[in-house]
């Protein structure tokens, strides 16, 4: 892998907007700021750009029944996903270097929760989201998804906007360094990637799991995007929590982050995943600017 094929993702919007002083709480997460304070996304965008993102994630991960609620949500759900979208493209054009805006699709009903999935409710959540990030955005990425099936719902609700926007679909794993990889519905890696080949994908990813998970997970990717033949770019952004057993509910409460995961030992495991094939690197919960700005300064060296 070449420093100039690679390309960094920004890292983690909740914690970030914690961390600059942005108005956070349970349950809206970082959909809070958006509502309340859209300043704060803005400013936390223009971080992760400053520190080497050269792709932006739009805030509207939250912007969804379970952080905002259903009333709100039917009320508001797609003018907070336009203002995520209009806030990432703001940010993005006013960069000197050129930088992507990823559309952000979180799982529909409840992160790490593939047995709450309901796919006519999923793409319903997800047309509404559609509809508001589409003017602003150059890929659609659909991240933190816990099941084939979630991956299925989201195609669906994009519709024939694949053939004009390419799609990422990044899925998080079971935090289970001893057994082979697999997502958080207990499906293997290598039928999660075989799907999203013939979903369209342009890129595959994992997301929002332990760093140790990860490259095992690359590995099988890659085997099957070299079996099928076709060209799909490999990414990673881990998170900075511990592991996160199978009944846990993503954001569902404030969870502890690693001292073990500074921008040092966040390199060391970056410098892994790109040794295994990935030209997509990030960061997701509790992976700040200070880590991209370590990864700017040494993976791309």
């Amino acid at each position: 892998m070449s420093a100039t094929s690679l390309r960094l993702l920004d890292g983690g919007m909740g914690r970030e907007l914690q961390r600059i002083g942005a108005p956070f709480r349970q349950p809206e997460w970082s959909a809070l700021a958006l509502i309340e304070a859209p300043q704060f996304v803005q400013q936390a965008h223009q971080a992760f750009i400053d520190a080497g993102a050269r792709i932006i994630t739009t805030n509207s991960y939250a912007v969804v029944p379970f952080h905002i609620g259903e009333e709100r949500f039917a009320a508001q759900g797609r003018t907070l996903a336009e203002r995520a979208g209009r806030l990432a493209r703001q940010a993005a054009s006013g960069s000197v270097e050129a930088v992507t805006v990823a559309g952000s699709l979180p799982p529909a009903l409840g992160s790490y929760r593939p047995d709450l999935f309901d796919h006519q409710r999923s793409v319903a959540i997800h047309r509404e989201l559609i509809a508001g990030l589409q003017a602003h955005v150059d890929v659609w990425l659909a991240e933190t998804q816990s099941s084939i099936a979630e991956v299925r719902a989201v195609v669906e609700a994009l519709d024939l906007d694949i053939a004009i926007k390419p799609l990422w679909l990044s899925f998080t794993l079971l935090d289970d360094v001893d057994g082979p990889p697999r997502l958080r519905s207990t499906e293997p890696v290598a039928d999660a990637v075989r799907a999203a080949a013939s979903l369209g994908a342009s890129a595959v990813l994992f997301n929002c799991s332990q760093p140790e998970v990860m490259a095992a997970a690359l590995a099988e990717a890659r085997e099957v995007i070299v079996a099928l033949g076709q060209a799909v770019e490999l990414g990673v952004y881990a998170n900075a929590f511990p592991p996160v057993n199978a009944e846990a509910e993503a954001n569902s409460t404030l969870l502890e982050i690693r001292r073990d995961l500074g921008p040092e030992a966040y390199l060391h495991w970056s410098r892994a995943w790109v040794a295994a094939g990935a030209s997509i690197v990030g960061g997701c919960c509790g992976i700040g600017p200070e880590h991209i700005a370590q990864l700017d300064l040494h993976l791309l060296a």
